[in-house]
């Protein structure tokens, strides 16, 4: 089963990324340093590392049920981003990067909404995901939606864009989809 390409929630539409889109997401997102502040991939220094994304996207949507989306605006302003990362047929990793004009607005909530749908429907049991351990604002959009803290993974993953270049705790967040 192959989840949809594209995903309509009451004011976002969620959809698969094109090579078109790789202008759109550099300039609203990916190439921001602020935005990507709390990632664990490197900002896009140049239009190149964005298509690189979009060549991974393409291979994560190949193998797997589904993989990257776009977070859109109904008026078709791109907001974000969001996915799933399958480890396994039954258990993914979830996320999401908004540009800054898209913060605190509740676009993070509803994104991640719609990837635990599309997670249940595609018979996910376990969808997790980890958070930088001083971004509250991230672990706040978890829990609004009954992610429940697991606890910290001690020098779990290193976040290239904080400029320490180490390793950092992370909180790992998760919600058990299936019995």
């Amino acid at each position: 089963m192959k989840g949809p390409h594209v995903i309509e929630t009451p004011r976002l539409l969620l959809r698969r990324p094109r090579s078109s889109d790789a202008g759109a997401i550099f300039e609203r997102y990916a190439g921001d340093p602020e935005v990507t502040k709390y990632v664990g991939w490197p900002v896009h220094r140049t239009l190149d590392d964005t298509r690189g994304f979009l060549m991974f996207s393409d291979g994560d949507w190949a193998r797997w049920p589904a993989g990257p989306y776009l977070v859109e605006s109904r008026d078709g302003r791109l907001l974000g981003g969001t996915g799933l990362g399958f480890e396994t047929m039954q258990r993914a990793s979830t996320g999401y990067v908004l540009a800054r004009d898209a913060w605190g607005l509740g676009f993070a909530t509803e994104a991640l909404g719609a990837m635990v749908t599309l997670a249940r429907d595609l018979n996910v049991r376990r969808l997790y995901a980890i958070c930088h351990i001083d971004h509250r604002a991230s672990a706040r959009v978890l829990e609004k939606c009954d992610f429940t803290c697991e606890g910290t993974l001690r020098q779990y993953v290193a976040f290239p864009n904080l400029g320490s270049g180490g390793v950092c705790d992370v909180l790992c967040f998760a919600k058990i989809l299936g019995a």
